[in-house]
């Protein structure tokens, strides 16, 4: 196990532990190594999770349910180091849906059946759950699958249609759903892989290379009133909202990690570059640069922090809050991809330097959560008190 002494993180704590520090150490020793390979391959190596499985695969579930009992500020640091640590995008994006995106909806909307049987083995890495990325947007996008009644003497609901942008997907052994109903309401359910009538196609966009990707397709797919999370009809207010804080805060962390790997690449960059004679780091326009983007990534992790931490107040964080933090850091992990590639040179776009991978899924990182065409109306109805 990764935590000093225990699955818990209280030991750890008690002796002063730093969750970032914990998986930014584990994720460039195990994950790092092999990134860029498994990035042209495409793959997904179902051994890193494995091996991590103590540190990242149930922080936010209580230790009486096997899990790591870590707060959501630390759960966020624990995100962050894995960004840093690993450089890969990919693979820090599917432990996060899992982790957190899958799991913590369980928690604060799960039966205690439903908490039993999914959180222990979402903690220890045995059963991994997935989540369209298209469902995190709440109200933005239309449930794209369907739910009605089963027929006469069942209790249970038939779902139709498909999702698509499905994290973890190939291989997950459940799947958060949103579906809508004829009346307009919407409600989530737990859906197991096993399930007659769902079929799990790889597909996926051509960034975060290192996650496995997957689309959903729900032909009379029949599930038990048990599999129901939350209440029938109430996932607009319920689960629809935290997966968006959720997505919002929480996918946002090994970016914020990624962007501190990429200015200490561009410091070392511009130390071993030469203009003139003299080491490029001379140059006052490139320290006007590097002085950029430590900036963003301060001003990022204030954010960010602020609303993760807003989670251990015994809420979430506002919409507001969620939403001006993923805006910023979209924005900030644009330039800083684009500030280290610029220091770097013709370097960063040969070989498997990080800068190239990650200019390209900040492209896709961009694009999630709504991007700004779902980000910005949020704020402004904040600001505008429209609710």
């Amino acid at each position: 196990m990764l935590y000093p002494n225990s699955t818990s993180d209280a030991a750890a704590r008690g002796a002063g532990g730093n969750p970032a520090e914990w998986s930014r150490d584990a994720a460039d020793r195990i994950v790092r190594p092999t990134a860029a390979e498994r990035d042209r391959a495409g793959r997904w190596d179902p051994a890193l999770l494995a091996e991590l499985a103590g540190l990242l695969a149930g922080p936010l579930v209580p230790p009486a349910l096997g899990g790591g009992g870590l707060s959501a500020a630390e759960t966020f640091a624990l995100l962050e180091g894995l960004g840093e640590g690993s450089q890969d995008p990919g693979f820090s994006l599917a432990v996060t849906t899992h982790a957190v995106l899958s799991t913590v909806p369980i928690r604060a909307f799960g039966t205690a059946g439903q908490r039993e049987r999914y959180l222990p083995r979402a903690a220890s890495g045995e059963w991994l759950g997935a989540v369209s990325l298209r469902q995190t947007q709440g109200a933005a996008l239309a449930p794209t699958v369907l739910a009605r009644p089963a027929g006469p003497g069942s209790r249970g609901w038939v779902l139709d249609g498909a999702a698509d942008l499905v994290a973890g997907a190939p291989v997950a052994h459940h799947f958060l759903v949103v579906a809508a109903h004829r009346d307009g309401g919407r409600t989530a359910f737990l859906v197991d892989r096993d399930r007659a009538g769902l079929l799990v196609e790889e597909a996926g966009p051509a960034a975060m290379r290192t996650c496995p990707w997957g689309r959903l397709v729900l032909d009379g797919c029949e599930v038990p009133e048990e599999a129901v999370l939350g209440t029938p009809g109430g996932a607009a207010d319920e689960v629809e909202p935290l997966l968006a804080a959720l997505d919002w805060v929480f996918t946002s962390a090994p970016w914020l990690g990624l962007m501190r790997a990429l200015t200490r690449d561009a410091v070392a960059d511009s130390r071993e570059q030469l203009l003139f004679g003299r080491p490029l780091v001379h140059a006052q326009s490139v320290r006007f640069t590097l002085a950029d983007l430590v900036s963003r990534c301060e001003l990022a992790a204030g954010l960010l922090r602020r609303a993760a931490a807003q989670f251990d107040e015994g809420s979430r964080p506002s919409r507001q809050d969620a939403a001006a933090a993923r805006l910023f850091v979209v924005e900030a992990a644009r330039l800083v991809t684009e500030g280290a590639a610029g220091l770097s040179g013709a370097a960063a776009f040969t070989g498997d330097h990080l800068v190239e991978r990650a200019h390209r899924d900040a492209l896709f990182f961009a694009g999630t959560g709504g991007g700004p065409e779902v980000l910005r109306p949020v704020i402004a109805a904040a600001l505008l008190e429209l609710g």
